[in-house]
């Protein structure tokens, strides 16, 4: 009975971090400040380059959808519309109840290195469901010059052999089933799982996944210290690790809550797709060579690398 009790507390905690039970006045806060890329502290010249503005301007492009997320929003370079020319893709794995328009100041930024970034109002997703829609949605702006009467600036624009992903908390967990359970898996050349829901809360919570399958490249991160992670402790997320059979990190943010782990490091998680997406060495020595980065950024622990080229 006591078991039982504390999942359903911790379930009604993951409802009222994602947004769903707390008060009116509180519904339309940001999960991502709009200025967190100039607030948010830096321990290295690679992260901290890669925190900042690429060098594209951003546009947004929004479509509805008949799905239970309403609508797809695609941030992508400004430039797009008037070169010719693929651009690699970043699709979004919403967190609880934590819709793209709650943080896309997250999107803006990856689109301007150079990514065209695609998410959606998706409340629940934890199968990857709202990730293999965004691909298809993809499939459909790339193959057709024009949507419905209107020319469609994403024609032919979507480099399919550059694709990767990036999602937080419940999201976390839909990056490994997009990527093991739909039908679409196969694209992904890189991952991000940020704070993943734990295995054991996982299951309780009906959100099963098997990372094991897993040989993306993945990047593992949660945060650190303050009474640890709460939905990922650092015992826990090695155990994650340990599963990945491919090429992997793992890092943790010191003194990181575990909502603010779905931007604060975004300097590395740019790097990550850079690096793997856009062949940018400049970003690889984030976790490449004899000292990567990452095992000396003071604001850091716990670093693990297995790489293969």
């Amino acid at each position: 009975m006591n078991k039982t009790l504390k999942t359903i507390g911790i379930i009604a905690l993951i409802l009222t971090a994602g947004g769903l039970a707390v008060p009116k006045l509180l519904e339309s806060r940001l999960a991502a400040p709009a200025d967190y890329t100039q607030k948010t502290e830096t321990g290295g010249p690679v992260e901290a380059k890669y925190m900042g503005k690429g060098g594209h301007e951003v546009s947004v492009y929004q479509e509805p959808a008949l799905q239970g997320f309403s609508r797809y929003t695609i941030c992508y370079p400004s430039d797009l519309e008037t070169t010719d020319g693929t651009y690699p893709v970043i699709v979004l794995c919403n967190g609880s109840g934590t819709p793209v328009s709650k943080y896309l100041s997250v999107p803006e930024h990856f689109a301007s290195w150079g990514f065209i970034v695609i998410g959606t109002e998706e409340a629940y997703d934890w199968n990857g469901f709202g990730a293999e829609m965004c691909i298809r949605h993809l499939q459909k702006l790339n193959d057709n010059e024009r949507i419905g009467e209107n020319e469609n600036r994403f024609y032919q624009k979507v480099d399919f052999e550059k694709v990767g992903i990036v999602g937080h908390s419940q999201g976390g967990v839909g990056v490994f089933n997009a990527i093991t359970e739909q039908r679409h898996g196969d694209l992904y050349k890189a991952a991000v799982s940020l704070s993943p829901t734990n295995k054991k809360l996982a299951h309780d919570l009906e959100w099963d996944y098997d990372a094991a399958q897993i040989d993306t490249p993945v990047l593992l991160l949660s945060g650190a210290g303050g009474g640890d992670d709460w939905v990922v402790t650092g015992e826990q997320l090695e155990e994650i690790y340990n599963d990945v059979s491919g090429s992997k990190v793992m890092l943790r943010r010191k003194d990181t809550p575990h909502g603010e782990m779905l931007y604060a490091a975004n300097g590395y998680v740019t790097a990550w797709f850079m690096y793997w997406l856009q062949a940018d060495r400049e970003a690889g020595k984030a976790f490449w060579g004899d000292a990567p980065e990452i095992a000396a950024n003071p604001l850091y622990q716990d670093p693990k690398i297995r790489l293969a080229e």
